[in-house]
């Protein structure tokens, strides 16, 4: 196996922003049957080595790309760009007073009296969002100069925002289904 491979090199996928999600997981698991440390439990210690890079390198691959906010990061990095968006937040007020309004509307569901349909049209407006987001985004991966490339950055923010926001919404879920 060639460590000098990209991710997407590695996977046999071609290196675009869209990618066939199944594609990926087959190719992810016949690599993984054939590298897999299982397989070389009675190899000599430098197969056994090399087993375990080759698995961790498909494993570091697949992960990333699956992940459409990593998947982004890691094309911006192969073009040149270092985004931390963990580090680095959006600027946009408007989004940000949206984030606010929507963490304070999911607090309050729990106390209202429909807090499951109330919870499930929140889920189903933040997934859209999401969506909608991931969208534009393989639009402006379409381009290559300076201001699309600043437009990728600022989607991969607000998605992080969009994120975690949807794992709030399915903690607040599980926390009603466990009152039942």
């Amino acid at each position: 196996m060639d460590f000098t491979k990209n991710h997407f090199e590695l996977l046999g996928l071609p290196t675009d922003f869209i990618i066939d999600l199944g594609a990926l997981s087959d190719r992810y698991r016949q690599l993984q049957k054939v590298v897999h440390p299982d397989r070389f439990v009675n190899a000599s210690d430098l197969e056994k080595r090399q087993s375990i890079q080759h698995s961790v390198q498909i494993n570091e691959a697949y992960q990333t790309l699956k992940n459409p906010i990593t998947r982004a990061q890691y094309l911006l990095s192969l073009r040149g760009v270092e985004l931390d968006a963990q580090k680095e937040t959006t600027c946009d007020t408007l989004f940000l007073m949206e984030q606010m309004e929507l963490r304070e509307k999911l607090e309050q569901i729990p106390n209202q009296p429909d807090a499951e349909n109330a919870l499930a049209e929140m889920l189903q407006k933040v997934s859209g969002l999401i969506k909608s987001h991931i969208a534009k985004m393989a639009v402006s991966f379409e381009s290559h100069d300076k201001k699309s490339i600043e437009e990728t950055c600022e989607m991969i923010r607000k998605l992080q925002f969009l994120n975690k926001l949807y794992i709030e919404i399915e903690t607040v879920e599980e926390q009603l289904e466990e009152q039942l």
